[in-house]
């Protein structure tokens, strides 16, 4: 559920898609990329998230990089997962929307025949670019908006609130999108209200600073507003230096809607499984707290009743 499909691109693809298009990559080789993967803060990874989709060219390209993660996903047991791009940043580069969105699409329909995998797209708008480009990019989006799920926000929280968005997520609701939001990663918990209040997003990504305040956990519980929660991530961007200090157990003894993800596995040290064992090995949870974790992600996520009910029909097998 909390998944940017830039941040899957593995090295290896970095470097056949950079050949591919005549792209030249400030790293000379695979294992170089992989050293430069020790990241201070967010920004620091998103200096070098940025560089590697310079090599995200064509339809073609969007699709080799989907469906390499699909299949990756699908081997560890993954079978729904919700696509999270930027379009701004491809835009940029004189990338059509058009481009991204088909190639993306064309690899979620793939995965659907091929492997049984259930898929949806979010359109994120880049919150340290200006809201108005949001606007203009949300606008710009309307031919293709039987194509899209959901509209996010994501990229540096520090210093960017979620309400100067106010206007952008008004409009995406009227266009009928649902909402989500990066909230309470790097920011205080109150960037977590705010994404509530002013963008009325129906899930927060990350969320873990909500802690800071008492009376938000009291709202989050009573709601049951689900919290995609990336805690390898979280450890890499040193949001807690360790797996051991994650809050993710004060959040699910605080009765918060929780799942488990990935955010940006080519990145941050492995997909959805390596997160679950991480827990496991942390925090010494049983397989009826994993039982839980996906159930709930199953029931917030942006499939159909018909798919639902399957996929709960298969964890209550289990």
């Amino acid at each position: 559920m909390h998944l940017h499909i830039e941040g899957s691109l593995e090295p290896e693809l970095m470097f056949d898609l950079a050949e591919r298009n005549g792209v030249s990559l400030v790293y000379d080789s695979v294992e170089a990329v992989r050293a430069a993967y020790a990241f201070d803060d967010l920004q620091a990874f998103l200096d070098l998230y940025y560089q590697g989709m310079a090599v995200l060219r064509t339809v073609d390209d969007f699709d080799d990089l989907a469906m390499a993660y699909l299949r990756r996903a699908h081997a560890e047991g993954v079978v729904h997962v919700e696509l999270s791009f930027d379009p701004q940043a491809h835009l940029l580069r004189g990338v059509s929307l058009a481009t991204q969105i088909e190639g993306l699409r064309r690899a979620m329909r793939r995965a659907a025949r091929e492997l049984d995998l259930s898929t949806a797209l979010i359109m994120s708008f880049l919150r340290d670019r200006p809201a108005a480009e949001a606007m203009q990019v949300l606008e710009q989006a309307n031919s293709h908006l039987e194509l899209i799920d959901a509209v996010g926000l994501d990229s540096a929280e520090r210093g960017n609130p979620p309400g100067q968005f106010a206007e952008v997520f008004a409009r995406a609701r009227d266009l009928g999108l649902a909402r989500v939001a990066h909230a309470g990663e790097e920011g205080p918990a109150s960037y977590i209200s705010e994404a509530l209040d002013s963008l009325g997003v129906g899930r927060i990504d990350h969320g873990v600073c909500c802690l800071e305040d008492p009376a938000l956990v009291a709202r989050l519980r009573e709601a049951q507003i689900p919290l995609t929660v990336c805690p390898l991530s979280n450890v890499r961007l040193k949001v807690v230096e360790a797996m051991s200090d994650h809050p993710l157990p004060a959040l699910l003894d605080a009765g918060l809607k929780l799942t488990v993800n990935s955010d940006d596995p080519a990145y941050f040290g492995g997909g959805v499984l390596d997160n679950y064992l991480a827990c496991h090995e942390a925090f010494g949870w049983d397989e009826a707290v994993f039982k839980g974790l996906a159930r709930n992600a199953i029931e917030v996520a942006y499939m159909d009743d018909a798919r639902r009910l399957e996929l709960l029909a298969r964890i209550d097998a289990l």
